[in-house]
């Protein structure tokens, strides 16, 4: 029995033009007994005579009874050579109004056609979270799927996007940016342009990235509507998908400590050094974005992190709505476990130990399946990051089997400067789990 979503990726080629082709072949047979009718008196005589012609051309150079042998043979090769010329000003055509409409791809139409027929024809996936965690991410899953809705995390207050919360009462932008970077089809400069960050010299521009500052005046040109602002930077950016925040509703984390303690805001929370018990949203009941919980209930695949548990994942399934859409929904749900420890959140913690605190702040299981990274770094990347207070993070799969998740183990990293998941490796396991 052939899977549903390898079916669908087998007929993308022909989504949206079965019909129109269909229609173009009956416009053709009609159009050809149409001409043999309306102009068999016509043509009849005409093809008739330069027949007679030919024959008695052809007849001075071979015998009378191989006349027939030989004008079939004639006819085949001018059926080629036409076919070839035909095929061959057909394809160029195309090709210069394929390099007039994209410059900047290569391939012929055709392959450009077929490529973006079946990112088109792709699962729908729903990935949750915020940080660098989720753009790494969406840049594997985007080489298989153009039907990605990236639900982000909007409760940054530090750096670039915190300012502008401040200065312009807007959702942080921040991790919309670099999500709608991730998904980008378009040339190396732009994306290069959207994540360009001033420097310290810049005065008042300090700190700053010219996509935060885009995504700024895209929301006052429009009115202060965040949602058509994005809009027009996911059309800026060409990207693959969707990004939209978890809500429109601004908020800030609040977290009860182990040591009694509460803090509010993201940046103080994070450098707090205590050990996290609960986070919270202020306002406690935000209102999700309608987009988030649609894509939700048309998902093939939801995927969580990887991420801050407690600052880019948890905060999403905090959204009024989201947790419940994510439970009734039948899609395979993944959560993606980080590969290094986070200091100052998730100090110390076991695979299952990310599972629990995630769990530990939403009512209700919304996970199916944990990937879980079981390559080990050098040894000089773990001396570098055991510096700054980050450890391996442990695979304790029997924990997480007790929990009733089943762990999906594989070398997931990519090792270069950072030591960080490789996105083509979780996007090719993920897409494997629908086939299971």
């Amino acid at each position: 029995m052939i899977n549903r979503h390898r079916f669908r990726q087998l007929i993308a080629p022909t989504a949206g033009i079965r019909k129109s082709v269909a229609v173009a072949l009956l416009g053709l047979g009609f159009f050809l007994v149409g001409l043999a009718l309306s102009f068999r008196l016509l043509i009849g005589p005409a093809f008739s005579s330069l027949s007679d012609w030919w024959n008695s051309i052809l007849s001075q150079a071979v015998p009378k009874d191989q006349i027939d042998l030989a004008n079939h043979w004639l006819g085949l090769v001018l059926l080629l050579v036409g076919f070839y010329l035909l095929f061959q000003g057909v394809r160029g055509s195309l090709r210069r109004i394929n390099e007039i409409l994209n410059p900047g791809i290569k391939g012929g139409m055709a392959k450009t056609f077929l490529r973006r027929q079946q990112l088109a024809q792709g699962v729908r996936i729903v990935a949750i979270g915020g940080g660098t965690g989720l753009s790494t991410l969406l840049k594997g899953l985007k080489q298989y799927t153009s039907n990605i809705t990236a639900i982000v995390t909007v409760t940054d207050d530090g750096g670039s996007s915190g300012r502008l919360v401040r200065d312009m009462g807007i959702i942080p932008p921040g991790d919309l940016r670099n999500c709608l970077v991730a998904l980008a089809d378009q040339e190396k400069l732009m994306t290069d342009l959207f994540q360009h960050r001033f420097k310290t010299e810049a005065g008042s521009l300090s700190g700053h990235s010219i996509g935060n500052l885009l995504i700024a005046a895209l929301v006052e040109q429009e009115g202060g509507d965040f949602d058509k602002a994005l809009t027009r930077a996911s059309e800026v950016l060409n990207i693959r998908g969707r990004v939209i925040p978890s809500t429109l509703t601004p908020v800030r984390l609040r977290a009860l400590l182990e040591n009694g303690a509460e803090v509010c805001g993201e940046t103080n929370i994070v450098s707090s050094g205590a050990r996290i018990r609960r986070i919270f949203l202020d306002p406690e009941h935000a209102e999700p974005h309608p987009d988030a919980l649609e894509a939700l209930a048309e998902a093939d695949l939801i995927v969580i992190g990887p991420g801050s548990v407690y600052t880019s994942l948890v905060p999403n399934l905090l959204i009024s709505g989201i947790t419940e859409a994510i439970q009734s929904s039948r899609a395979a749900k993944a959560y993606i476990c980080n590969v290094m420890t986070q200091p100052g959140e998730s100090d110390a913690f076991t695979a299952a130990e990310h599972l629990v605190a995630l769990q530990a702040n939403i009512d209700g299981r919304v996970i199916d399946y944990a990937l879980v990274n079981t390559g080990v770094p050098s040894p000089a990347a773990i001396e570098k990051y055991e510096q700054s207070g980050q450890h391996l993070v442990q695979a304790d799969l029997d924990r997480i089997k007790a929990m009733g998740i089943k762990p999906v183990t594989g070398d997931y990293m990519s090792e270069s400067d950072y030591v960080r998941h490789d996105p083509m490796k979780l996007a090719a396991r993920l897409l494997g789990l629908l086939n299971r």
